[in-house]
């Protein structure tokens, strides 16, 4: 069984705990990060110097950084699925899986600290504005690749499309206005109706 460390509103651990849906992984998670104070033992220490989560044990085995976490989960445990045979298919859904985090998080974390974590009297909404054409031109790139393929790696679902995805899933629940970007929301439907990505990321979105 794998054992995840990390709360289960973070948008990191929710790629690892969806990918143990998809892929069918027995795992436990054990609250920390946040509000808990496990980061900061010795123990956790141990298996993470940075203090972070995500962070996994399989086997005795430590992974830390959330997509080398889904990266080792998918190579190990879904070999032909969410980690596709095909290096060129497999490249592509690494392209967006790191995509996510140079590009579209840094996007999205402003919105999402100003409108979930800053009180409405505290946030500076000229500055929002410009930020929400950023995010929206950022999602667009997405889209525009989605034109041509059911999903952010090919014609099924792969790893790449779990880091997208949970990003992906603040950038709908926020209350903010976006501009309709067609094949973006039909991919994300399709992420809406699997049952995994229901459990797991589609949780409300916390303060």
């Amino acid at each position: 069984m794998v054992t995840i460390y990390g709360n289960a509103d973070s948008v990191n651990v929710q790629k690892v705990l969806w990918c143990c849906e998809e892929a069918e992984i027995a795992y436990q998670r054990i609250d920390a990060g946040r509000h808990f104070a496990v980061v900061n033992t010795p123990e956790f220490r141990r298996l993470n110097p940075n203090g972070l989560v995500p962070t996994i044990e399989d086997d005795g085995y430590v992974v830390w950084e959330s997509n080398a976490i889904v990266r080792y989960l998918a190579a190990k445990y879904s070999l032909g699925q969410l980690w596709p045979h095909e290096p060129q298919r497999r490249a592509s859904a690494d392209c967006w899986m790191d995509w996510t985090n140079s590009t579209l998080w840094p996007r999205l974390l402003p919105l999402f600290r100003a409108y979930m974590r800053t009180p409405p009297e505290k946030r500076d909404y000229a500055r929002l504005e410009q930020q929400l054409i950023e995010a929206q031109d950022t999602m667009s790139i997405l889209d525009r690749h989605l034109a041509s393929q059911s999903y952010v790696g090919g014609d099924v679902l792969s790893m790449g499309d779990i880091a997208v995805g949970c990003a992906a899933w603040r950038w709908f629940a926020l209350p903010i206005a976006r501009e309709p970007l067609a094949d973006l929301e039909r991919w994300f439907q399709r992420l809406a109706e699997r049952p995994g990505f229901q459990k797991v990321v589609m949780l409300p979105l916390t303060t």
